[in-house]
């Protein structure tokens, strides 16, 4: 019996047309919310530059400016949290187009852990990390793998408002890389937990649903595989799994027939015991994936 050809709407011709339909819709859509955006700011000058004239020295808005601004600060938010939406949307929509070549995922990690601490240590949030030096490249785009990477770095920080624990580990199983977040935040319920990747779907208030939903797109996209492991009060952990670019020469051959070698890994504090329990139960589940394949070769 022959194998069914795909449907029109699973075609590549399809996928990228809806993607041009995104493009021009989002292109549309964030016009007009360009020009409020403009519009809102001048109206916000316009209202300090009033309250300047009138007085010069301390140039305090009036009560009645203070209700006008904070009016202008509502809709500038609205704006801005719409301009979000359509960028998360027009970002899933144009899943496929990643450009993979050879990179360094711990240099990767370095950079947006560096960006993302200022803030995490404002809220409280101590950085656990663990990354081997020796590890191979791993083929990414490194545009769509640091968006990845930030989306879960976000969540964990919204996830622990009072403050807590950020664990990221990178570990190599045979040809993959393993990355693992884990943080001890608020948890998810075993609902949440089924949906938590599903378009359109999310908790919390100003949530588009779609960041998730992408990030699993962009993984599967690099022949990789996400998984979740969370408990309700004791936190999260997301494991990611991606192959790793191996050119094997004969002399590197050598080097691996002599058998597992350990290697130096740079390591950063200590995690906690309720910490080590979330990323094991999160390995655990990432051993249900295809990691025992033999090295692969890359030419």
């Amino acid at each position: 019996m022959p194998p069914e050809s795909p449907s029109p709407s699973q075609s590549p011709e399809h996928a990228e047309f809806l993607s041009r339909v995104a493009g021009g819709l989002a292109h549309e859509i964030k016009n007009p919310l360009s020009t409020m955006a403009i519009n809102l700011a001048l109206l916000e000058e316009e209202c300090m530059r009033a309250a300047k004239a009138r007085d010069p020295e301390g140039a305090e808005p009036s009560a009645r400016e203070q209700r006008y601004l904070k009016r202008v600060g509502t809709l500038q938010r609205e704006v801005k949290r719409l301009e979000n939406i359509v960028d998360d949307f027009l970002r899933y929509a144009r899943g496929g187009v990643v450009n993979r070549r050879p990179e360094d995922l711990c240099a990767l990690l370095r950079e947006v852990l560096e960006f993302v601490q200022p803030e995490d240590e404002r809220q409280g949030i101590r950085h656990h990390v663990e990354l081997p030096s020796g590890l191979p490249l791993v083929r990414i785009d490194s545009g769509a793998m640091r968006q990845v990477i930030l989306n879960l770095l976000v969540n964990a920080r919204q996830a622990m408002e009072g403050g807590g624990e950020l664990i990221v580990r990178v570990q190599r199983e045979g040809s993959f890389a393993i990355l693992t977040v884990t943080d001890t935040g608020i948890g998810m319920q075993e609902r949440e937990v089924e949906r938590c990747f599903d378009i359109y779907w999310s908790t919390k208030r100003d949530g588009s649903g779609l960041g998730l939903a992408t990030a699993r797109r962009v993984i599967e996209e690099h022949d990789g595989t996400i998984s979740v492991f969370s408990e309700p009060g004791r936190g999260t952990s997301f494991s990611i799994v991606l192959p790793l670019a191996l050119e094997i020469t004969g002399k590197r051959k050598a080097m691996l027939s002599d058998g597992p070698r350990e290697e130096p890994r740079e390591v950063v504090a200590e995690e906690s015991p309720r910490a080590a329990s979330l990323r094991k139960h999160s390995q655990e589940g990432t051993a249900q994936t295809d990691t025992e394949m033999d090295d692969g070769e890359l030419t």
